[in-house]
């Protein structure tokens, strides 16, 4: 029975009930070492055991000693129902996520949320069959592999009928907190002195009534202190018979009680090697024990103290003298005791005992902890042990113990020269997967270790990327670019990387004179190399549109265009070269090009967690897709995004604001076209670009204003000219339609020649309708309807609407209203489908003006999704498009059936009852 936590217990009880009733949730249970977190765990256990309807516990125990090793707690939880049915019922991805997490394969996950995805799909599967309680005590000392995928689980359980309790040790340790955000949680406090009362009568009912008052005081209310300070005292001042000492235990104090009583049962040995193992495998703690002296007595006697609990064959042991049972300590502070208080000699014996006695097969890992445990110096055998421990984890998708082993590893290096390239590894580990600030603090270590110029530029490229991620990426330039010159005369593989990266973060600053900088860096590894070759045209194409070059403009073009050829046809191992060949793609105005490799980029950076990457390539993709067309694609791409920036929250703050800005760019384009200015502002001008606000300054007739926001941008230097250049359709609008066309002159020039280099239809149409709006009059018909003609060939419906529209505005102040009509209802079909409601309304202005009424309804419809939940949306928008619940839940970080229940919860919300309905209802207008 539980004494004074009657309101806890009705929070727990709360949260069995919803679950249940099918609405599952999770519950961090937190407070002081022997608060009562376990004691309130048992109670859910036992309430869950007399529910009406059979429900499966699932428990697991964080272990000190296992908070390097990767999924251990996760194997722990889920060891009692990994069969290989359920296994297979996995989706496929998903499977081999898991199986590789936990050895049961020899396979890699194929992202670094999958594991978790599996997990919660599990537990889901589980949850079908029966109600489904997770109880996690010690949280704090989960290894972070499995905190990460349980807490991934825990937090997404809408629509389950799972509970997922949680017990932590105060404080909560700060890489953990990001995780179990969201998480409600129940703090626990000291007993009062009436519960207090209570709990002694119950535990210790033999204590006299003064003696009870002093331990209740004495306890502060702390439950286990008030069971365990009895224990203290002898029987006869239990008894009030014999004065008590000056000062009993307190709390903080119950180590060294734990300690004293460990030694006076003279299983200090055993003791200490269970602490040290951690899963509680009592052969192997026996083993172990053995060969330092100790064995199954003392185990026994420590059982009869009530410090250890032994279960399986423990009591018995088998017919070879064995044990196969588990091994686990009443509470952690016993174990804390047994570890703590062994002198450090003795601690590495137990470890070096471990280590000798486990099986090198099947537990490569722990074998390899044990010995950086028993070390007590350098050892290059074991650092070369631990290097290996950790690029098995990243290949497990478990990146903090990949760190964690590459760091241990680092620290025993015989060498500084060893410890600065496994400090490197590290590092490059943390910041692939976000972990901006560890990386940037484990390579300002490696700098002071090392002069070796390779190392240093490996770790420049660390450094770049974390000036990079955390706002500054001119910094970032400079430091790219201050590794990669001594990189040049001596290793072109180590130059390259970093004069990408230079050339990036330049360009995200529209900074010409770096731009040059790289290209002339670039220019000395020789231009016959074509990565290279494209950094110097980049730069060419600068200059070329700045001094009006037109044919150095074709011949940059060209080699661009052949670049990014080359790697679509090649797909070269490095990501760089491909995120490169995706902006060369953007430079040459290459649609279909640029979304096949944005596309695929981005299924890569989600399966090797290149999470710095994933917000740009994301952002690619979504942009590509809304400039041809597919608003649908783009708001599912911004859908993802989100729910990556809310799985990766627990990594760093840069790749989740990245991803973010991707929703970001999506609202504010959209809004920009629709000429939404509430909706621009609310996602943010700043996220939508100059080019989006010129656009919705000219969809709403304010045409001096985009023209010189345009120019403005423009003058910003010749990188934000040539990023420009798809915008000059709208910066030559605004100047004809503000009166002054010879604005417009240099501008066309420039884009024109980009045109017709790039060989691109919507370009070319694109500056054959600003021909046709700046040129000769007697010209202006021929020019639009050869405009039409390459828009057929494909490219940007929206551009192609644009151009009809005009058309038929030329048409019809040539009094040709019948031909007007044709080109107008289009436009305005296309408009509408888009969303672009302003264009819209003009086209239909101008139908009205032709006298065609047809398609005189209004252009505004309402948002169907409006009563919609924002995750309901996500899910109605993904299934409206055609993809499959599993496929759902997979791409927005769900369990199938919370897909089901986001759908059950929608449908009557917009007055439909089946999936056929729900895509009818978001379908665009027909084209």
């Amino acid at each position: 029975m539980l004494y004074g936590r009657d309101a806890e217990q009705s929070a727990v009880a709360g949260l069995l009930e919803r679950a249940w009733d099918g609405q599952g949730g999770a519950l961090l249970i937190h407070g002081i070492a022997g608060i009562g977190k376990s004691a309130l765990l048992g109670e859910a256990a036992r309430r869950a055991g007399t529910a009406g309807s059979a429900v499966r516990v699932l428990r697991a125990t964080g272990v000190e000693a296992e908070a390097r090793l990767p999924f251990a707690a996760l194997h722990l939880l889920l060891r009692p129902v990994l069969t290989e049915e359920r296994l297979a019922a996995l989706p496929g991805p998903q499977r081999r996520a898991l199986c590789g997490a936990l050895g049961l394969a020899d396979e890699a996950p194929e992202d670094r949320f999958r594991t978790g995805l599996a997990v919660l799909t599990l537990l889901s599967h589980l949850a079908a069959e029966q109600p489904l309680l997770c109880l996690v005590d010690d949280v704090q000392w989960l290894d972070p592999s499995s905190a990460e995928a349980l807490l991934f689980a825990a937090r997404r359980l809408e629509g389950e009928p799972i509970a997922f309790l949680l017990a932590a040790r105060d404080p909560l340790p700060a890489e953990l907190r990001p995780l179990a955000a969201g998480i409600p949680d129940l703090r626990l406090a000291s007993l009062d002195a009436t519960a207090a009362g209570e709990l002694l009568a119950e535990r210790v009912p033999g204590l006299a009534a003064p003696v009870r008052e002093r331990v209740i005081v004495q306890s502060g209310g702390h439950p286990l202190a008030l069971v365990e300070l009895p224990s203290a005292l002898t029987t006869a001042q239990q008894a009030g018979a014999a004065p008590l000492p000056d000062e009993l235990p307190v709390p903080n104090r119950l180590l060294v009680e734990y300690q004293a009583r460990i030694e006076a049962l003279g299983a200090r040995t055993v003791l200490l090697v269970a602490a040290a193992e951690g899963s509680g495998e009592l052969g192997t703690v026996l083993a172990a024990a053995g060969r330092l002296g100790a064995g199954a007595e003392e185990l026994r006697a420590a059982e009869h103290a009530g410090l250890i609990h032994l279960g399986g064959n423990g009591n018995t042991g088998s017919s070879q003298g064995g044990w196969d049972g588990i091994l686990r300590f009443r509470h952690p502070l016993i174990r804390a005791a047994a570890y703590q208080g062994a002198e450090p000699a003795e601690r590495r014996a137990a470890h070096r005992a471990l280590a000798d006695v486990l099986d090198a097969d099947r537990c490569p890992d722990r074998i390899a902890w044990h010995l950086a445990a028993a070390a007590d110096g350098p050892d290059e055998e074991v650092a070369s042990r631990l290097e290996r421990v950790g690029q098995s984890a990243w290949e497990r998708g478990a990146f903090a113990a990949s760190i964690a082993g590459r760091l241990r590893a680092a620290e025993l290096s015989a060498t500084a020269g060893e410890r600065a390239r496994r400090l490197l590894s590290a590092a490059q580990v943390a910041v692939t997967t976000g972990r901006v600030d560890q990386a940037g603090e484990l390579a300002g270590q490696a700098l002071e270790l090392t002069a070796d110029r390779r190392l240093r530029a490996g770790l420049g490229m660390v450094r770049g990327a974390v000036a990079d991620a955390n706002g500054d990426p001119r910094a970032a330039a400079y430091i790219f670019l201050d590794h990669a010159e001594p990189m040049v005369p001596v290793h072109r593989d180590a130059a390259v990387p970093l004069l990408v990266l230079a050339w990036r973060s330049a360009w995200a600053v529209a900074d010409g004179a770096l731009v040059r900088r790289v290209a002339e860096l670039a220019g000395r590894l020789g231009p016959e190399h074509l990565p290279e070759a494209a950094l110097m045209a980049v730069a060419a194409l600068n200059t070329a549109v700045d001094q009006e070059d037109w044919p150095m403009v074709r011949r940059a073009m060209n080699t661009l265009r052949g670049f990014v050829a080359d790697v679509r046809d090649h797909n070269p191992d490095s990501h760089l070269i491909r995120l490169l060949a995706m902006d060369c793609a953007v430079l040459t105005g290459d649609d279909e090009a640029t979304l096949d490799l944005a596309a695929a980029e981005a299924v890569r950076c989600f399966a090797r967690s290149t999470l710095l990457s994933l917000g740009d390539v994301l952002g690619t993709l979504a942009t590509v897709q809304l400039v041809t067309g597919r608003k649908r694609e783009a708001e599912s791409i911004a859908d993802e995004a989100e729910s990556a920036a809310a799985t990766i929250a627990d990594v760093a703050a840069a790749p989740r604001d990245r991803l973010l800005a991707v929703a970001a760019r999506v609202s504010a384009r959209t809004a920009a076209s629709a000429g939404d200015e509430r909706a621009l502002d609310a996602a943010g001008v700043r996220a939508a670009g100059p080019a989006a606000v010129a656009l919705l300054d000219l969809g709403l007739g304010r045409y001096e204003q985009a023209l010189c926001g345009l120019e403005d941008a423009r003058r910003s230097g010749p990188a934000a000219a040539v990023a420009l250049l798809p915008a000059t359709g709208d910066l030559v609008e605004a100047a004809v339609r503000a009166g002054v066309p010879e604005r417009a002159a240099g501008p066309l020039a420039a884009f024109t020649a980009w045109a017709e280099a790039g060989g691109q239809s919507w370009a070319g149409a694109m500056a054959l309708r600003c021909a046709a709006l700046t040129g000769p009059e007697e010209e202006a018909e021929k020019r639009y309807q050869a405009a039409l003609a390459r828009h057929r060939e494909g490219g940007r419906p929206f551009e192609q609407a644009r151009t009809e529209l005009l058309y038929g505005e030329w048409l019809r102040r040539a009094r040709r209203r019948t031909d007007a009509r044709p080109q107008l209802r289009h436009a305005l079909a296309e408009f509408k489908r888009l969303g672009a409601i302003p264009w819209a309304e003009r086209a239909r202005v101008e139908l009205r003006a032709v006298g065609d009424d047809t398609l005189d309804a209004p252009v505004a419809r309402p948002d169907p999704l409006g009563a919609l939940t924002p995750q309901e949306r996500q899910v109605v928008r993904l299934a409206a498009g055609g993809v499959g619940n599993r496929d759902i839940a997979a791409r927005l970080f769900l369990s199938s059936r919370t897909v089901e229940y986001h759908l059950y919860k929608a449908y009557p919300k917009l007055g439909i009852g089946s999936r056929r309905e729900l895509a009818a209802l978001l379908a665009d207008p027909p084209r």
